[in-house]
């Protein structure tokens, strides 16, 4: 049986073929019941573009590189699924490239993107080369989600208010009662954003003298070494407020260790809101940085590059919101 082609999706649908091949591309310069009537014949005709043939005609691979930090932090997971729902839509592919491990290998992070002719990169996460992000935007669409460094012109970042959302947290714990807080601190600009956010709530309740801000690398074995330091001080904190999630998790750890109980004896709170913060075990209070929008606001402004609109770059922020579960509490010393 011979394979359907565009020209018979264009003649069930009851339209040209070009405008068959705009459907196909994802263009917003479709009217809804013709993209609607295009979709059902390609579905009732199971008909597959030919990716060859149309990448030579187009120029284009179809395909969108995506670079993220640290494949290990399940923040990204929820953010490559808001990417990857607006891209899949556009008729796009991720081919996915872990820069840690690249790093580890001695691997170029961005080479073999190139050499496979991506039509666009999405930098996900703070990469200690930030150069890379440069080098790469001289030659195609570069968006960075999640990383609020510095970017040549023409480089779209879409991140979450990072300096709002601790100073959310912060607050609460302040209302709780607390004032000895601890901040178990990141780094890059995400990490100086958070801790700025932290010191700006303490001092504008009069506890600048009692914020204390300790050293960490985000990561659950940094979170428990500097969680360890801090809750074997004899004026221990009553609060820790971890720069993600995954610190947190190490903090917890810590507190258990310690044989200190979580929230009885020191509230700890995490920022991301990922799948390890809403394990019932866990039900840590934290702030959520809405991964799956700026998935999709990402993927919106690679698209737009691709059609040639975007300008010289933006910045879009989403909106953080606090989650309170079960790790923060009012201190002993109200409690009690």
């Amino acid at each position: 049986m011979k394979a359907p082609t565009i020209r018979d999706v264009a003649e069930r649908a009851g339209v040209s073929k070009s405008l068959v091949s705009l459907v196909l591309r994802g263009s917003g310069q479709v009217r809804p019941e013709k993209r609607e009537a295009v979709l059902r014949a390609v579905r009732e005709l199971g008909y597959r573009p030919n990716a060859a043939a149309r990448s030579l005609s187009e120029q284009r691979t179809r395909t969108v590189g995506v670079l993220l930090n640290d494949l290990r932090n399940p923040w990204f997971v929820d953010l490559l699924d808001g990417l990857n729902s607006l891209l899949h839509a556009a008729g796009l592919h991720m081919l996915l490239a872990d820069a840690r491990l690249n790093r580890r290998t001695g691997h170029d992070l961005t080479g073999p993107f190139l050499d496979l002719g991506v039509d666009g990169l999405v930098v996900v996460g703070t990469l200690p080369e930030q150069a890379v992000v440069g080098t790469v935007a001289e030659r195609l669409p570069v968006v960075v989600a999640g990383a609020r460094e510095p970017v040549p012109p023409g480089v779209d970042i879409v991140a979450g208010d990072d300096e709002h959302g601790a100073r959310l947290v912060t607050e609460h714990l302040i209302g709780l009662g607390h004032r000895r807080i601890a901040h178990l601190a990141g780094y890059g600009a995400v990490g100086e954003l958070r801790r700025r956010g932290f010191e700006a709530a303490m001092r504008a309740h009069g506890l600048a003298g009692q914020a204390v801000v300790e050293p960490g690398d985000m990561t659950e074995e940094g979170g428990y070494r500097a969680a360890v330091r801090l809750l074997s001080r004899p004026e221990r904190p009553t609060a820790l407020l971890a720069v993600n999630d995954i610190a947190s998790v190490g903090a917890l750890s810590a507190a258990g260790e310690l044989g200190l109980r979580v929230p009885g004896d020191v509230s700890v709170t995490g920022y991301d809101n990922t799948s390890i913060a809403r394990l019932r075990h866990v039900w840590l209070t934290t702030v959520d940085t809405a991964p799956h929008e700026v998935g999709r606001r990402a993927a919106r402004c690679l698209l737009d590059r691709l059609d040639g609109r975007g300008g010289e770059g933006s910045v879009h922020l989403a909106v953080p919101t606090l989650r309170i579960r079960g790790t923060a509490a009012a201190p002993p010393s109200v409690t009690g």
